[in-house]
């Protein structure tokens, strides 16, 4: 199963239904993708959840405007388990003319479109966000 996936759908679906919390199975790469998400401010917050009960849970808190519309308007998983993509950090694509972020994964670790041109790396292309 495809974890980013899942984790995209889930805020979508949440988003779509006003949550303000949603919880999601955690792993590393799900984690990196958060951290950038709430840096670039599509997302409130993240936490996450060490209790007995739900071990490996990821707890994300959704953001919202002032009149309750959702930050984040679209999301698009790029590179997929049947079909990867891979950019070198030349061909990064700009989401939106620069209000979204791509999100990659290089041998850097996973870093947003800025960050990668940067340090002049590119890699594997996860998902886009709007």
């Amino acid at each position: 199963m495809d974890t980013i996936s899942d984790l995209l759908v889930r805020i979508r679906n949440a988003q779509m239904k006003f949550k303000d919390k949603l919880d999601v199975p955690s792993s590393k790469m799900q984690l990196e993708i958060l951290k950038h998400l709430k840096e670039e401010g599509f997302i409130a917050s993240y936490k996450l959840s060490l209790t007995e009960k739900r071990p490996g849970v990821v707890r994300v808190f959704l953001k919202y405007t002032p009149d309750r519309k959702p930050v984040i308007v679209g999301m698009k998983r790029v590179s997929r388990p049947g079909r990867r993509v891979y950019r070198s950090y030349r061909d990064i694509p700009r989401v939106r003319e620069g209000f979204g972020v791509t999100i990659l994964s290089t041998p850097k670790g996973v870093l947003t479109e800025h960050q990668a041109k940067q340090k002049k790396v590119g890699g594997e292309i996860l998902c886009q966000v709007w």
